[in-house]
């Protein structure tokens, strides 16, 4: 194979988009938490859109990775409309993300909203920590330091 066919296989692989997201309700939203009970789980709620939430992506998908084999579960649900659906799914494989991808489509995004935290008011990035017995244990609202999260992850790991 030529250099120039190497180069144009590599960059199609690396364009390849991750798997389609898939619609997230509020009935679904608790079926995961509770699918996930025994692991602790991490749920980031961003969107195309948000800055912080594209900067904060590739390191939440680095500590996934580095975490994984320890129990950790990263889950993203994207806020994005569904006629954005390809630009998020696109830009996860370029985050190098490879776990469960969700897009948020539900009736009523109020309640849902209330659903995940009576204290959320929907502001993006927003990354839910759930313990191993599915309960919510911290909540990162906003731009947040992907070094406090893993040390918050460490000590649901640690119990």
């Amino acid at each position: 194979m030529t250099a120039a066919r190497l180069l144009l296989a590599a960059s199609v692989a690396l364009a390849a988009p991750a798997a389609d997201l898939k619609p997230m309700d509020q009935a679904g939203y608790q079926s995961l938490i509770q699918a996930h009970r025994g692991q602790v789980l991490v749920v980031n709620f961003w969107a195309t859109w948000c800055a912080p939430c594209r900067e904060e992506m590739p390191a939440l998908a680095a500590l996934e990775k580095k975490l994984r084999g320890k129990g950790l579960v990263l889950v993203t649900i994207s806020a994005d409309e569904p006629e954005q659906r390809k630009a998020a799914r696109d830009f996860l494989a370029r985050a190098k993300f490879r776990g469960p991808a969700y897009l948020r489509q539900t009736a009523d995004d109020q309640a849902f909203i209330h659903a995940v935290s009576e204290q959320w008011s929907g502001a993006l990035p927003a990354t839910f920590l759930y313990d191993q017995r599915g309960r919510l244990a911290w909540s990162f609202i906003g731009e947040t330091k992907i070094g406090t999260v893993e040390s918050e992850v460490w000590k649901l790991l640690n119990r």
